[in-house]
């Protein structure tokens, strides 16, 4: 028996990117249960790629009854839908058999991973009081794909002078603005910039010198769009909700790495379970994005530990 639910999650604090701001996180929960067991997955329907809860809702619902995870991935496209469906089959399979979801994919035991704390888009000033707050985390990510974004740069720089910081755009800079700022990023010692520009108007990427790593992340889906990344991304951002779970994810990061790509992992505004079978996908990403329960002011039951090392495998009580 599949079921849907939505359930929604406050965020500790009013969270904004170049698209606009959301202060809860609105996410569907699918529990698969066969056998006396049951398996758990969330997805976060977005916008950007066209989804809504009441769209991913109906495809789930489009299901047959005993679905299989080899027979889901042709039957729904990649998305959010396939991603929670997938990974609850993947938590149904480790219940089934009494093992952790590692060994059941027949992959060694993780381990706690480095994640990126995201700092929301706001003024200068409000940036470089959140970064200084935060200053003690290794890895900051800025959001940032305005117009006026070198002063909220040189402020959370000014707030956080040792961490790492990476960019994320979000698609929200022309070549002219990126081309402007890139010397700029690098001399405030920014490792990486996501999506510069918008996905599909992206080839200038291919022209213009890139100082420093370019990931692609709304440009980049699975192992299908891979392909057209060469020559314009050095890395590729994977999330489950693009993927459409962790199936095709292991898969994409697979051959994103064959094919000479770093790898980050990321994620919606999700809790605990959304992260926990990414936690899996992490292990030995170049970068790793999953800070999505540390926004929240709530979460699941037995939610994911985070510490100085970073964020820890799930509990078996909260998936795989």
């Amino acid at each position: 028996m599949l079921t849907v639910t939505e359930d929604r999650f406050r965020l500790a604090q009013t969270f904004t990117i170049s698209r606009g701001s959301k202060t809860e996180a609105r996410v569907l929960t699918v529990r698969i249960q066969r056998g006396g067991a049951v398996g758990q997955g969330e997805c976060v329907p977005y916008a950007r790629y066209g989804e809504t809860l009441d769209s991913v809702r109906a495809q789930i619902a489009s299901l047959p009854d005993g679905i299989t995870r080899p027979a889901l991935q042709s039957a729904l496209p990649p998305g959010a839908a396939r991603n929670a469906v997938d990974c609850a089959l993947w938590d149904l399979e480790a219940k089934l058999a009494g093992k952790r979801v590692w060994d059941v994919a027949g992959l060694p035991a993780h381990g706690p991973v480095p994640t990126a704390f995201t700092l929301s888009l706001g003024s200068p000033e409000e940036m470089r009081d959140a970064a200084a707050k935060n200053a003690w985390r290794p890895i900051l990510k800025i959001k940032l794909g305005t117009p006026d974004d070198m002063p909220r740069l040189e402020a959370v720089r000014q707030g956080a002078p040792r961490s790492v910081l990476i960019i994320d755009a979000n698609e929200g800079w022309s070549a002219e603005v990126y081309a402007e700022l890139a010397p700029h990023l690098v001399r405030l010692g920014v490792a990486l910039v996501e999506q510069p520009l918008p996905a599909g108007q992206d080839d200038m990427l291919a022209e213009i010198a890139r100082p420093l790593p370019v990931c692609a992340d709304e440009a980049c889906f699975d192992r299908a769009s891979l392909p057209a990344l060469r020559g314009k991304y050095d890395m590729v951002n994977l999330k489950l909700d693009k993927t459409g779970g962790l199936t095709e994810g292991l898969l994409t990061r697979d051959l994103a790495r064959q094919m000479g790509f770093q790898v980050m992992v990321g994620c919606m505004v999700g809790s605990s379970l959304a992260m926990a079978p990414a936690v899996l996908l992490a292990q030995g990403a170049d970068w790793t994005d999953l800070d999505g329960p540390l926004l929240l002011s709530e979460d699941r039951p037995h939610p994911l530990w985070y510490d100085t090392e970073g964020v820890h495998p799930s509990d078996a009580n909260l998936w795989g």
